[in-house]
Formats: C-alpha cells, sequence, structure tokens
C-alpha cells in the first residue's frame, strides 16, 4: 500500500496541482499542508500558489511540482 506521500507525489509528477480538497476528495488526505512539507523535507521541489473564491472570498493554497531542467545545467 503506498504513503500518501508517494500518492501525492505521483499526482504532481503527472503535472497536475494539487489543493486541499482535491487531496481530500481523491486521496482521502486531511492534512495536505504536513504532507507537502514532509515531501520538501525530502528534497522535492514544491511550489505553491493563493487561489481565492471569487463568490466565498475563501482562500487556499495549490501546490505543484517544480522541475528542473538538467539539460540547462552548467558544468
Amino acid at each position: 500500500m503506498q504513503s500518501q506521500n508517494d500518492i501525492i507525489l505521483a499526482h504532481m509528477q503527472t503535472g497536475k496541482t494539487i489543493d486541499p480538497m482535491t487531496a481530500l476528495n481523491s486521496y482521502q488526505c486531511f492534512r495536505l499542508a504536513s504532507r507537502i512539507n514532509e515531501l520538501r523535507r525530502a528534497g522535492h521541489n514544491i511550489g505553491s500558489e493563493w487561489r481565492e473564491s471569487l463568490q466565498s472570498g475563501k482562500r487556499w493554497k495549490e501546490y505543484f511540482l517544480i522541475s528542473v531542467d538538467k539539460s540547462t545545467d552548467i558544468v
């Protein structure tokens, strides 16, 4: 059985973003920010942006994996 960290990382590796509602509805993850923190501490480069509902004014974070293009590395 995969851990929530593995599942969330695999989700982002497909190029998709993830937010708390997606994590809860798709992966039964109640604490996405904690999982993201653990993935960052494990060395994954994860960015985030604030999102806001125009109707309710509620805000949440959306997370995404920042890929590093190895072909542009200077040696």
